[in-house]
């Protein structure tokens, strides 16, 4: 169970100011439908943090601390770079208001998220350095809910008064302290 719980803690860390909580506070404020938000981001993770454990196992020899260190320091960077920039929401989702529309919009949009996301490079880290396997990624996906799930409720319900150019200039200085002091540690 310590695996379980490094994996828990480390992703839940790191997810807090994470772009894809980002995410799930715009699909809470967007749709208003937190349940298959929620459930979306559940399954979304669950398959991604997967994927990214297994190829932790796999490259766990290949990847040297140096060598780690500087990809996630330069993504840090360039995902604060990508934080400031405003994204475009299509208003034609009429068809995503349902139950179903909302889970595999949510599921869907947070999968390709978390895409080369720090929390999938982290438990990517773990799988390569922690055993056993099932135990990275049920610790990193209750570490991803842990942080996403109250950020789904309160938003469905205080998203309007939430200023999000504010919330993505912090996230962006954020990310780039992280990246430099990643950098230069």
């Amino acid at each position: 169970m310590h695996t379980l719980w490094i994996a828990f803690a480390g992703v839940a860390l790191a997810e807090l100011g994470d772009k894809t909580q980002l995410l799930a506070l715009v699909l809470a404020a967007r749709f208003r439908r937190p349940r298959p938000i929620v459930l979306g981001i559940f399954v979304a993770t669950l398959f991604n943090h997967a994927l990214a454990a297994l190829a932790g196992e796999w490259l766990g020899a290949l990847l040297t601390p140096p060598v780690q260190r500087w990809a996630v320091g330069v993504s840090l960077l360039l995902v604060a770079a990508w934080t400031l920039r405003p994204d475009r929401v299509d208003e034609s989702d009429a068809g995503a208001r349902d139950g179903h529309g909302v889970f595999v919009t949510s599921a869907i949009a947070f999968f390709l998220a978390e895409m080369g996301d720090k929390t999938q490079v982290a438990t990517l880290i773990l799988g390569a350095d922690f055993t056993p396997y099932w135990q990275v990624v049920a610790g990193s996906t209750l570490g991803m809910l842990a942080v996403n799930a109250p950020t789904v409720w309160l938003g469905a319900r205080y998203a309007r008064r939430i200023p999000l150019k504010l919330t993505r200039t912090l996230a962006a200085l954020l990310f780039a302290a992280l990246g430099l002091w990643v950098l230069l540690r």
